[in-house]
């Protein structure tokens, strides 16, 4: 789950890491209000879920308090990569020294996490690694221990922060190593990390990505999910506690068991056809989940054929069966749909799908190429 900038920068703020002290406005007179009460030049930044927002003018520097209302009104209904602005950050603008990049994430080959720094703050790190890879440095973390001190001095010495802030840096660099384990993030970063004219070290960016699967412990950070920028059916799947992933084939998959879908999903490759989705049902679904599943298959344009693959432990086949039928009655689908059942009352689904006329198979290879032949007919 991505937080936006505000979001993060709050966030950091939590764990001592000097933010500017901004504030959100979702109307101009908002963005006016908040100007004039920093009472000096602010910078009127676009909240939305994507990079690139001040090549693509959302970010836009204001005097005076009845410029920030003109930003604000401009960046305001913006279109950016496809996402509308609804609300702006107003923060104070900051005399500009000198910048740098910091950002902590999971290093998965390492199985540790890995703070990231680079003398090149205010660019995308991954333009850095793919143009300048030695502008990059790397320090693993150990849990039992933590940062050290004299780790992010050395950190600071090789990207360039002067003598003075190394204390700052060292207090900042845990704060973010804090803030990670307290929210359960695969990613925190500051971009630009800055050295303001008064000498300070300050966060002016920020960015943080939440583990989906530590929401449950994370319900206050849960509540500031913006929906904005994923697929409807994902948002849609994820209230209804499926597991669902769109992708860009042809073929729906339906699937219980997170290992049988992608396996599911290599066989219909195998046999020339596209997989549409990622979709596992989980065990002991009933025949109203299977039923919103259908829907959030079907609702995909490109999806030509629906393969179910079923097998009946926990969940029982003639519970899937009358899901896939319920379903069939709201939805009116009019693609082929070819179901194989096996497992616990794989007979009784089977009778059930039968007197609706679908396409049954006994083995996933079977299954597989009655999908593909179905979609390349369609």
């Amino acid at each position: 789950m991505k937080l936006h900038e505000y979001q993060s920068k709050f966030r950091f703020a939590e764990f001592d890491i000097p933010i500017p002290q901004g504030k959100i406005a979702t109307t101009p007179e908002q963005a006016y209000a908040i100007a004039d009460e920093i009472g000096g030049p602010v910078v009127v930044k676009a909240q939305v879920l994507v990079g690139g927002r001040g090549k693509a003018g959302g970010v836009k520097l204001a005097k005076t308090p009845d410029e920030a209302m003109q930003q604000a009104q401009a960046i305001l209904g913006m279109d950016i990569k496809g996402l509308e602005v609804t609300k702006v950050l107003i923060d104070p603008a900051a005399e500009i020294v000198d910048e740098v990049y910091l950002g902590i994430t999971t290093d998965r080959a390492a199985r540790r996490t890995v703070l990231i720094a680079s003398g090149e703050g205010g660019v995308d790190i991954e333009e850095v690694a793919a143009t300048t890879p030695e502008k990059i440095v790397k320090m693993h973390i150990d849990p039992f221990l933590g940062i050290r001190r004299y780790q992010t001095h050395d950190i600071a010495n090789r990207v360039g922060i002067h003598r003075e802030n190394w204390k700052e840096f060292y207090q900042i660099a845990k704060g973010l190593y804090d803030c990670v384990l307290a929210s359960d993030a695969t990613l925190a970063e500051i971009n630009p990390l800055v050295l303001t004219g008064e000498g300070t070290l300050l966060a002016v960016d920020g960015k943080m990505v939440i583990d989906d699967n530590a929401l449950n412990r994370q319900p206050e950070l849960a509540a500031q999910r913006d929906t904005s920028d994923e697929p409807e059916a994902e948002t849609k799947a994820r209230e209804s506690h499926l597991s669902y992933i769109k992708l860009d084939g042809e073929i729906g998959c339906m699937v219980n068991g997170a290992g049988l879908a992608m396996a599911t999903m290599d066989v219909v490759k195998l046999y020339g056809g596209t997989p549409a989705n990622f979709l596992d049902i989980g065990g002991g679904a009933k025949a109203e989940t299977v039923a919103t599943a259908l829907e959030i298959i079907l609702s995909d344009p490109n999806v030509k054929a629906v393969l179910f693959n079923i097998f009946g432990g926990i969940t029982r086949c003639d519970e899937v069966a009358k899901g896939i039928l319920a379903a069939l009655e709201e939805v009116k689908p009019d693609v082929p749909m070819i179901a194989r059942l096996v497992g616990t009352n794989e007979k009784e689904g089977r009778e059930l799908l039968a007197e609706a006329k679908m396409i049954t198979a006994e083995t996933l290879s079977e299954a597989a190429k009655l999908a593909v032949q179905a979609a390349q007919s369609a």
